[in-house]
């Protein structure tokens, strides 16, 4: 487990860690997946001698305060406005880079990986935050695979027709979903928030720039009747 002062954002909060216990209100932590909410729930209910909830949803969240007054909530979105609790909400890796060297060395030490480290292990975005932090290390120590490069920005869009922009977007965000997830088809479905039966659709039509998998060349339907429905217009010179 992540000691609690190496989390991001724990300079702002950790001062005050005692008397945020000691308050009598319940304790609602959210925060994006990775960032050590369900950790740091568990750490504060056992200090605080009470139960703790990974919460799924906020109704499910506040159906469970009402018999646990001072329980610890681990949710993935903020408290309602009427919810009887403090909210703490749990800040990402790019929010604090600062976090990072002490992070990686004590994730390298928990694994048993030598320092100094790669660079690349530490190159920002870090999407899943802690949790992706600890893949990385893993992936590094037991494969010696290291994050490739991102793509050095969102496309350039030069058409003018929605349908080839789409398109373009399309291959940028599985291009950037692949290498985040070394190429781990089922990651990256769960990134991209699609099927795995899309994933490889999409690397059929984008290919993979992980394992090297050329693209097909084959058009979506929007843009073949786009161009269908361009070399048919009639000549304006005609009459």
């Amino acid at each position: 487990m992540i000691p609690l002062a190496l989390l991001p954002g724990s300079a702002l909060w950790g001062a005050h860690l005692g008397e945020l216990l000691a308050r009598p209100e319940a304790l609602w932590i959210y925060g994006a997946p990775g960032t050590g909410r369900t950790s740091l729930a568990a750490e504060l209910a056992e200090r605080r001698g009470v139960d703790a909830l990974d919460a799924t949803s906020a109704a499910a969240a506040l159906d469970w305060l009402g018999g646990h007054p001072r329980g610890i909530v681990a949710a993935p979105e903020a408290a309602p406005p009427t919810a009887p609790c403090l909210a703490l909400r749990l800040p990402s890796v790019e929010e604090h880079p600062e976090a990072l060297p002490a992070l990686l060395a004590h994730l390298a030490q928990e694994e048993g990986v030598a320092l100094p480290l790669p660079a690349a292990l530490s190159a920002l975005p870090c999407p899943g935050n802690l949790r992706e932090l600890r893949n990385r290390m893993l992936r590094w120590k037991l494969l010696g695979q290291l994050p490739l490069a991102e793509a050095a920005g969102p496309p350039r869009f030069e058409a003018e027709d929605l349908a080839t922009n789409l398109h373009e977007l399309e291959r940028y965000l599985l291009h950037r979903a692949l290498r985040r997830a070394y190429g781990n088809r089922v990651e990256t479905a769960q990134r991209l928030g699609v099927s795995r039966r899309q994933v490889y659709l999409l690397i059929s039509r984008h290919g993979d720039p992980v394992r090297g998998e050329a693209a097909s060349g084959e058009l979506p339907h929007r843009i073949l009747k786009r161009r269908t429905a361009q070399n048919s217009s009639p000549d304006p010179n005609t009459r």
